[in-house]
Formats: C-alpha cells, sequence, structure tokens
C-alpha cells in the first residue's frame, strides 16, 4: 500500500487553489462559508499545499464565540448533554391517554397518532424563528397557532380558565390536571416576543 506523506490530499485534482493568484492545483481542502450541519457537507475551499499550510496557521475554530461557548464546546461531553428518543427513560414514547378524558377509547388513540405526526413536523413564527418543542405543547395545549398575538392569547387563556377551574363548574376537580397545563402554557407564551 502506498501512503501519501500528506494526509487529506486529493491527488491530480481538477480545481485550482482558490488562493488569490496562485496557479497551483487546489490539492488539500478547507472549510468553507457554509459549514457541514444536518442538511449536508457544507462547502470547502481547495488550496495547495503552500496555502493550506497558511491558512491552517490562521484559522481559528472559536472565532466569534463567547467565553460560554468555548467553555462548552471545550467540555469532554460537548454534543452529549442531550438524550436522543432511543436512550430517554420514555424511549421517545409519550405517556399513555388518559382513558377518562375520552367517550371512546378510538379518540383517544387517534389523538395520540395525530400529536406523533404534527410533533414530526417544525413550526415556525411569523419572525423566521423555528419553535421549540417546549412552545409547540403550549399553542397545542391552548389550541393556538403560530399566527396568534397577545390579545387571542389572552382570550384563549381566560375561556380556558373558566372552562377547567373548580370554582367555574360546581366544585368539579376532574379537570385539574388540564387547568395546570393551560396555565404553565400560558405563562411561557406570554413572555415570548410575539405576544410581549
Amino acid at each position: 500500500m502506498v501512503h501519501d506523506r500528506f494526509h487529506g490530499r486529493v491527488k491530480n485534482a481538477q480545481r485550482p487553489c482558490e488562493w488569490p493568484g496562485c496557479e497551483e492545483a487546489g490539492e488539500f481542502r478547507a472549510p468553507g462559508a457554509k459549514a457541514s450541519g444536518f442538511d449536508g457537507p457544507g462547502h470547502y475551499r481547495w488550496f495547495c499545499l503552500e496555502h493550506i499550510r497558511a491558512f491552517n496557521a490562521g484559522y481559528d475554530y472559536f472565532e466569534g464565540m463567547s467565553p460560554e461557548e468555548i467553555w462548552a464546546a471545550q467540555s469532554p461531553i460537548h454534543g452529549w448533554e442531550q438524550e436522543t428518543r432511543a436512550f430517554r427513560p420514555t424511549a421517545g414514547v409519550d405517556s399513555a391517554p388518559r382513558w377518562a378524558d375520552f367517550a371512546d377509547p378510538l379518540d383517544a388513540i387517534s389523538q395520540r397518532a395525530r400529536r406523533a405526526k404534527e410533533a414530526m413536523r417544525p413550526m415556525a413564527w411569523p419572525d423566521g424563528r423555528i419553535a421549540s418543542p417546549e412552545e409547540k405543547r403550549a399553542l397545542d395545549t391552548l389550541g393556538l397557532g403560530v399566527d396568534a398575538d397577545r390579545r387571542e392569547l389572552r382570550m384563549r387563556y381566560s375561556d380556558l380558565l373558566h372552562r377547567y377551574h373548580p370554582d367555574r363548574n360546581g366544585g368539579d376537580r376532574a379537570h385539574e390536571n388540564k387547568l395546570q397545563q393551560v396555565v404553565e402554557a400560558y405563562q411561557m407564551l406570554r413572555k415570548l416576543p410575539g405576544f410581549a
């Protein structure tokens, strides 16, 4: 087996070195404008040996990061903080439906399937920011969409509060859980930029 002295060299490259004014072949890859991510490998620049050495000498991986971000990136467990779906204690399966909340068991099953399908679809706020799973869950709890405004949020909260509060429905405490979810969802959403 023949080993190349320079790791990462792409021999017989048909692309030129991207260093301004260089006529050599671009045989070494360097990070480009778009970094690698979930949607693909990103863009690369290609340089000759002399210019890849110059590029590497001035490259700073931590450029633009705050001290906290640098510390987190240097942590031995960086990237392992979050549990993947398969390794969560629930293995990615939500809790069993509360059968008492449904007249028909098939309604409970179909609601669970609908939630799973909706959870897979990304939801974006009007400003283009993707809604977090917690924000999405809060919107679902209140029955609102991402296009709702502060007035709609307050009206919906008031309506659900009256519907589930024991003082409003003859002291029936069967909906206490739902009431708690509604209050928590409202408290989270009211602090968001679109509702503040």
